[in-house]
């Protein structure tokens, strides 16, 4: 190891589909900025997704998970296939690592970026939605009974905990603060009364001892306002099925899927905290060399930044911005390619 040089381990989970393409952009631009900023990431290889379970039938194994749990943080490219039945990937692995890592913050940031056209254009629309991210519908409460006869009844049960509730709150008040000290509960307290209550009191609770202010919207109005008016919100918190959908909406709004960039993360630290686009694997266009790298490589500024290496962030997706703003590229090597060089004459102005 380098004298003075910062090292941080990084497991690099690739994926499925254009995963291991627009993750590769990531990497090799987090390997250029460390050098210029003084840290090296250790890039420890995970092979967990789609091909893995057809060819072994596994989907994250005592040994994966515990390599991962080694690591500083976690760099995911994309998680899916059409040769696997939907829920198998999503429970078996992703909800799982969010349960298992404990990733009880899912942070998805959502900024109208120059040059990017879209439906709020000229809004400066930017917004933070925080959603909780291991409760909720998702939790995996409920079930089927009287399959395949016209009695045939599903239920899925909300989970919501006092705790867990609580510390995602907290955590968006803490970003709330440190940016224009406003907050904006998102549920729907007026059907969903029991989880919407507990949301609603805790919410009140922690944004007076904070001092900052506390909207509520019902996620339907919420929708509205984010087309209609979005400059009424900074940072939004919400459970976790509300804000699986505000969050691509608010995406939809920016520029697309192919922008948006997320951490799942566990504020307390006691883990690797694991940061993906959120553009899916797009198989159609696997290994066509057009998919665009943006949306990681802003979810790699977002890793660098948890890592402490804020400078780095900051030329990330000042990359991101200035390519998007001289018109994008139209394939991944291009893309590569000009922020590549953006990231040098960040370099050269320093």
């Amino acid at each position: 190891m380098e004298a003075g040089v910062r090292t941080h381990v990084v497991a690099h989970l690739p994926g499925d589909g254009i995963g291991p393409e627009v993750t590769a952009v990531a990497r090799a631009l987090v390997d250029q900025a460390g050098a210029r900023h003084g840290f090296r990431i250790d890039w420890r290889d995970a092979d967990l997704g789609a091909q893995r379970y057809l060819r072994t039938g596994e989907l994250l194994p005592d040994d994966a998970l515990a390599a991962l749990r080694k690591a500083d943080a976690i760099l995911l490219g994309a998680v899916g296939s059409p040769s696997v039945p939907p829920g198998v990937l999503e429970r078996g692995l992703l909800l799982r690592l969010r349960s298992e890592l404990d990733l009880y913050v899912n942070l998805r940031p959502a900024r109208l970026r120059p040059g990017v056209a879209g439906p709020r254009q000229g809004t400066g629309l930017d917004v933070v939605v925080v959603r909780e991210n291991t409760e909720g519908l998702y939790a995996g409460a409920g079930g089927t009974v009287h399959a395949g006869t016209p009695f045939e009844a599903a239920t899925e049960e909300s989970l919501n905990t006092r705790a867990g509730v609580e510390r995602c709150v907290r955590y968006a008040a803490g970003l709330a603060a440190r940016r224009g000290g406003r907050m904006t509960l998102v549920h729907k307290t007026n059907v969903l009364t029991h989880a919407g209550r507990l949301w609603q009191r805790v919410a009140e609770e922690v944004a007076a001892e904070q001092g900052i202010v506390l909207d509520y919207a019902h996620v339907d109005a919420a929708c509205l306002y984010l087309v209609a008016d979005p400059g009424r919100f900074d940072v939004i918190v919400t459970d976790n099925l509300f804000g699986d959908i505000l969050s691509d909406l608010a995406a939809a709004l920016t520029g697309g899927l192919g922008l948006a960039a997320s951490g799942n993360l566990n504020p307390a630290r006691t883990g690797p905290s694991m940061f993906e686009p959120v553009h899916g694997s797009a198989p159609d266009i696997a290994g066509t060399g057009t998919a665009n790298p943006a949306g990681a490589v802003l979810s790699a500024a977002l890793m660098l930044d948890h890592l402490g290496e804020r400078a780095a962030a900051g030329e990330l997706e000042s990359a991101v911005d200035a390519v998007l703003a001289s018109g994008g590229a139209t394939s991944t090597r291009g893309w590569a390619d000009a922020l590549s060089t953006r990231l040098g004459q960040a370099g050269d102005r320093a």
